[in-house]
């Protein structure tokens, strides 16, 4: 006799707790007898019916999930760890887009969380970058001013990296600046010589690697579609099955507020993407970006300016500017997602913000349609760039969280609510600060929710995926 369970599709691998064992062959009483034995709902029940047990569940394999478990699975290691990843591998939306530079902490608000973190997390990243044999250089950067408004801004910068403990800041002369980058055409311009660069999708996959080595798990193609909450913990409900958890961290990035949303919080912000695009100086002409060139950034908006990047494995790019994406991991000019742009035109803060800065916008959508004027604000920085110097690069989309009021929230942003915690606006320099991020989550985790007590015995959950 075979016994047929109907399950719901994605269900995944469900453990069983009876075993029939049927010796009369072609006896028809026999489902009936067992469900007579067992009881109807006995461990059939859907909200019984999950995968595996965990301590933690971290929802999201980008830099800062990613960091957040490597932490974790080091301090607690009898704890029972995941982390959700909905790709098929880790790093693959905001960490795997950006410009890959290792920022020093000069541009932030002394004593904000971006300062504190970027200034303790670049050093702690430059340390990992050299332990685990991942390419970085500590190139140094340049601000630099074209205009006599932005050169009083420049020397406002100096002394706010002085305040966050950077060394080595000098304003450099004209002369000075030509020598370093004879290309660039500026009436000042502030070294920083503590920044510098690697590639961050490579440090994402290595915080990955030794989750593991550490005994954690880390869980891809698991899309997060359901989370209930219950006097245990939580059932987490993915693509490939079900989880419970006592405990969860949204590390989810571009959807970090929807999955508050369904564990049933609700966010005080909305995340509104950015789009970020770049384009790649032609090799011939990489000649004339020696290192890293910034402009001195709005101090009305947390985005840095269109520059030149020196990557890591050589090509130099020119960008990002920010344009409203009207997909979430919108990457392309023409995608388009009816129910991502609607979550964000429904939101009143979108409408407060956009009629703050409406001008700035629409400078920075020109700019994305027209190449001339892409050149053009690269050209104040380089004047010797030329269309033809130029060729569509990547692009990456920022989860920018957005107030009520229409405030675009400048500092990292982390809340608490039963057994969760939830990371909803870490832009960056969050890749740089991954390390120094994930001290601060677990140090929250930890506090609020007594794992240094539980820590002490032996983890009770069980079971395998």
């Amino acid at each position: 006799m075979v016994l047929v369970f109907d399950l719901p599709a994605g269900a995944g691998k469900y453990p069983c707790g009876y075993t029939i064992s049927c010796a009369a062959l072609g006896d028809s009483n026999y489902p009936d007898t067992a469900m007579r034995s067992f009881g109807p709902t006995d461990r059939f029940a859907p909200g019984s019916m999950t995968d595996a047990q965990y301590d933690i569940l971290i929802i999201g394999g980008g830099i800062v999930g990613s960091a957040v478990g490597l932490e974790a699975t080091r301090r607690f290691p009898q704890l029972r760890l995941a982390v959700l990843e909905k790709e098929a591998s880790v790093g693959q939306h905001q960490t795997g887009h950006n410009s890959g530079v290792i920022h020093s902490g000069v541009y932030y608000k002394p004593g904000s969380l971006k300062a504190r973190t970027c200034v303790e997390g670049a050093a702690a990243m430059i340390a990992f970058c050299r332990e685990q044999s991942i390419p970085y250089e500590v190139c140094g950067k340049i601000i630099v001013a074209t205009t006599d408004e932005e050169a009083q801004r420049l020397n406002g910068l100096e002394e706010r990296g002085r305040a966050n403990g950077l060394e080595g800041l000098r304003m450099l002369r004209v002369e000075e600046l030509r020598e370093r980058e004879p290309h660039v055409a500026g009436l000042a311009a502030l070294l920083v010589p503590s920044t510098g660069i690697t590639d961050y999708k490579m440090v994402c996959e290595k915080y990955a690697e030794l989750i593991r080595l550490n005994g954690g798990e880390v869980l891809l193609r698991h899309s997060v579609t359901a989370i209930h909450a219950e006097n245990a913990g939580f059932t987490v409900e993915t693509s490939e099955g079900a989880y419970t958890s006592k405990y969860v961290i949204n590390c989810a990035g571009l959807f970090s507020d929807r999955i508050s949303q369904m564990a049933g919080v609700e966010p005080e912000v909305r995340i509104i993407p950015f789009r970020g695009e770049y384009y790649d100086l032609i090799p011939v002409r990489k000649e004339l970006v020696r290192g890293l060139i910034y402009p001195v950034p709005d101090p009305r908006f947390p985005f840095l300016g269109v520059h030149f990047t020196r990557r890591i494995h050589g090509k130099v790019d020119a960008g990002p500017n920010a344009v409203f994406a009207f997909k979430r991991e919108g990457y392309g000019r023409a995608d388009f997602s009816l129910s991502d742009t609607l979550n964000s035109l429904s939101f009143p803060g979108f409408w407060r913000m956009a009629g703050r800065y409406w001008k700035s916008g629409l400078d920075e959508q020109y700019r994305s349609v027209s190449k001339a004027a892409f050149v053009t604000a690269l050209q104040k920085l380089v004047p010797e760039i030329r269309d033809a110097d130029l060729v569509p690069g990547g692009s990456g989309v920022r989860a920018q969280a957005i107030t009520r009021a229409g405030a675009l929230v400048d500092d990292f942003q982390f809340a608490q609510s039963k057994n969760m915690l939830h990371v909803y606006n870490v832009p960056s320099p969050a890749a740089t600060a991954s390390l120094a991020i994930s001290r601060i989550l677990v140090n929250m985790a930890a506090s609020a929710f007594g794992w240094d007590q539980t820590a002490k015995t032996a983890s009770p959950t069980s079971g395998g995926t």
